[in-house]
């Protein structure tokens, strides 16, 4: 472990609801209210006529797969990933929402696989079981020893960062989760003083992010390293909007070291910014997608690890390594080189068309950017 850096673990959407938890050795009930998807069973029989059978039940490291190797070899400080599910037995479904998930707590000892510091949970699946399930997600992550930020019993709560401990006490990684409506979240999800909810953003504007980077100001000590988790943005597609890249800019130059987005299915464009790092969309890592068709141009079952190497001086990016991987079975697999090849090339050239960011392949197969 060097000093003179802080290296974080990011990821984008880790979903072990529905069909992931039905593999689980105790899966919840497999009851959904999809159009055309009555049993979350289905799903599981969706990946096993892409790619072969799926054991269950499975140990609760399985859909992780290859990801714990590169996660042991890295030995990163700060494990921090988008737990895009309710963790509950509850049967209030969300009205109005096409899916919904949900993991049996009692499966919970797959999230503790990865050793998570930090479970961000401002996202538009949290609550699909009502906050009667939101509170229980909240109880079964607090019994777990999971650290939860972005929702909470009430707005103090939701906005409450996590602050994570490294290099022996001699530094922080403060993380903050918030979400907003073009990721899918319902307004009026949004925590209130006297509501539970998740730190809801009206809207990408300048004074939204001075709000955020207020805050932030308020705890922030030197020496410690913020990370923002934003779920923003749309499932699919490489443009980013004028307005998007402006609020990040704005949430760096209040005080954000590290902008961590997620909730598009696929890795997006990536920008270093006075010396920062901004992750548009890291894609999904974990979730039971596979054999549902449609949108096969994006390569939705390539995923990315990303390590990320910054100075707790000065919060600047010093390296970013991503290791990639595919899914299959519901489980995490090293990807192939010419996935590897397809990945690098395919995120070099709409980071470079957006940002000038270059994405070389480094000779252990990882995917590099060099700060």
């Amino acid at each position: 472990m060097r000093e003179d850096v802080v290296t974080l673990f990011l990821c984008g959407d880790v979903m072990l609801g529905r069909g992931v938890d039905q593999i689980l050795p105790h899966p919840g009930d497999p009851d959904l209210r999809e159009r055309f998807i009555g049993d979350a069973c289905g799903y599981v029989e969706l990946a096993e006529a892409v790619n072969g059978p799926v054991p269950r039940p499975v140990d609760y490291s399985w859909p992780w797969g290859d990801a714990l190797e590169v996660l042991d070899a890295a030995a990163p400080d700060v494990r921090v990933i988008n737990l895009e599910t309710s963790v509950t037995r509850s049967d209030d479904f969300a009205p109005g929402k096409a899916v919904h998930y949900r993991m049996n707590p009692a499966n919970l000892p797959c999230l503790a696989a990865a050793r998570p510091d930090a479970c961000v949970l401002a996202n538009n699946h949290v609550l699909d079981f009502g906050r009667r399930g939101l509170a229980e997600t909240l109880g079964s992550l607090a019994g777990a020893g999971l650290r939860a930020v972005g929702a909470g019993r009430d707005l103090t709560e939701a906005q409450h960062p996590a602050a994570l401990d490294v290099h022996h006490g001699r530094g922080r990684v403060l993380v903050f989760s918030c979400g907003m409506e073009s990721s899918g979240i319902p307004p009026d999800w949004a925590a209130r003083e006297d509501r539970s909810g998740v730190d809801f953003v009206p809207e990408a504007s300048t004074a939204t992010a001075a709000g955020i980077t207020q805050r932030l100001r308020k705890v922030k000590r030197p020496g410690d390293v913020a990370v923002l988790s934003i779920h923003w943005g749309p499932n699919w597609g490489y443009v980013i909007p004028r307005g998007e890249v402006r609020f990040a800019h704005a949430l760096i130059d209040g005080g954000v070291d590290v902008l961590h987005g997620h909730s598009s299915h696929h890795p997006r464009p990536l920008e270093v910014y006075r010396g920062k790092l901004i992750l548009y969309g890291c894609g999904d890592f974990i979730d039971d997608y596979e054999g549902i068709t449609g949108y096969e141009e994006y390569r939705d079952e390539l995923r990315l690890l990303y390590l990320v190497s910054v100075s707790p001086e000065t919060g600047e990016l010093r390296a970013l390594r991503m290791a990639p991987l595919r899914a299959a079975r519901l489980r995490l697999h090293h990807a192939p080189d010419e996935d590897r090849e397809w990945l690098r090339a395919t995120l070099d050239r709409v980071s470079r068309a957006a940002f000038g960011v270059r994405v070389t392949l480094a000779p252990d197969g990882m995917l590099a950017v060099a700060a």
